[in-house]
């Protein structure tokens, strides 16, 4: 038998790695959402945005127009938000939910917890 030929692969790209999940504040109140809401982003995403309630305002829109990837955790989280709004007495709205999760949402039976505009 021959010696074993090891290949290393060159990456295709050496640009820095996108973002997993990002927030930012549009107007008072309303915030777009960009990224994955996953099982690999949802602590960061609870990270960024655990300040928001302890600081709260009377209603918060968050768009998810920019979400590119969600999973049943993303939808977790999405909930435990509302958790947090309904305890801060924050009304909270979502907008631009992304066809998964609203499909997610169904199929859990929890759409109509969900505030959707």
């Amino acid at each position: 038998m021959g010696t074993p030929i090891f290949l290393m692969l060159k990456p295709l790209s050496m640009k820095k790695s996108k973002f997993l999940f990002e927030i930012n504040q549009e107007q008072p109140g309303r915030f777009k959402l960009e990224g994955e809401l996953s099982f690999v982003s949802v602590i960061a995403a609870m990270k960024k945005t655990s300040d928001f309630f302890a600081t709260p305002t009377q209603k918060m829109v968050f768009d998810l127009a920019g979400i590119t990837k969600a999973d049943s955790a993303g939808l977790a989280l999405l909930l435990e938000w509302l958790r947090l709004a309904s305890q801060t007495g924050v009304d909270l709205h979502y907008v631009n939910l992304p066809s998964q999760l609203l499909a997610m949402a169904h199929v859990a039976g929890v759409d109509d917890i969900l505030i959707i505009d």
